[in-house]
């Protein structure tokens, strides 16, 4: 019996495992093909992209259904715990750093290339002999119109109802933590059912606002330099509300089937971290991208 306890406070290490490696793969796959697609080949790169997105899904079901068994065993003690925190921690500060990226081209194109094509400071030249008739006021499609003519989303209209559920669901997510810490099992569930509910109806709307630009607003990922901004930015965001829901739904089921206690929840509270940093982007978003 005491060795039994001794071994819990040791480290846990699992034994090698080829999920990781299977991940890599079918990433590469989903993501190579869709490179493929978005650049014109239509013929099968659709499907091999299809293929890749579930290959992925299964790699993450299995190799996540490994952790949780491990959980539940109870190989995981204060150690593992802190190596989770840590690890979620660093994770949300690289997507922090990836956004801050694409934040940092649109203040780059916005207030510093516009104005050097528009000929201020010691650009004039190259507005003079190159695009003479380029006039560097935002949205722009590029010199020479290259673009194509466009509206913008009206920022009051989809983009706000959708930053309303946003706010509204980190409302309903923090409701489920106080929750699972006060062991009500009803308030756990129904703040992330509607968390969960509230995120697909965002990612419902995001999809009238992409129909809606590319239909009737000749909004486009080729419509110059603010398009292809606009839907970087809105559209990676989209990804991570997509893959935040699904966190959020399988975290769903796991309390559905008792998993968690008040004292012992940190799968439910990195999904909760994760879901906040994406309402916090979105409000850069809105901000930045549909109002200024």
């Amino acid at each position: 019996m005491a060795t039994e306890t001794s071994e819990h406070h040791k480290y846990y290490v699992p034994e090698p495992s080829p999920w990781p490696f299977m991940l890599t793969v079918s990433l590469f796959f989903m993501l190579g093909s869709g490179a493929f697609w978005l650049n014109g080949s239509t013929t099968v790169a659709p499907y091999f992209a299809a293929l890749g997105l579930a290959m992925t899904l299964v790699m993450v079901f299995i190799w996540f259904r490994d952790v949780v068994n491990e959980n539940l065993g109870g190989v995981y003690g204060h150690q593992e715990d802190m190596t989770y925190r840590w690890a979620m921690g660093w994770f949300i500060f690289s997507e922090v750093m990836f956004f801050g990226a694409f934040f940092g081209a649109l203040f780059y194109t916005r207030m510093i290339a516009l104005p050097w094509l528009n000929g201020e400071g010691e650009k004039f030249f190259t507005n003079l002999y190159l695009w003479p008739e380029f006039e560097g006021a935002w949205p722009s499609n590029g010199p020479g119109n290259v673009g194509g003519d466009f509206e913008t989303v009206n920022a009051w209209h989809l983009p706000l109802l959708n930053t309303v559920l946003l706010l509204t669901s980190s409302v309903t997510v923090t409701w489920a933590h106080w929750g699972l810490k006060e062991d009500s099992r009803w308030k756990l569930c129904t703040g992330l059912a509607a968390t969960v509910l509230l995120g697909a109806v965002f990612l419902y709307y995001q999809g009238l606002e992409y129909v809606e630009a590319y239909q009737h607003l000749g909004l486009t990922l080729g419509s110059g330099i603010y398009g292809s901004t606009f839907f970087l930015l809105t559209g990676f965001h989209g990804m991570h509300v997509t893959l935040g829901t699904l966190m959020l739904f399988i975290i769903l089921l796991r309390c559905l089937k008792g998993h968690f206690s008040s004292h012992d929840h940190f799968g439910f509270e990195a999904v909760a971290w994760y879901w906040h940093f994406v309402d916090v982007v979105w409000l850069g978003l809105f901000i930045f991208v549909y109002i200024l």
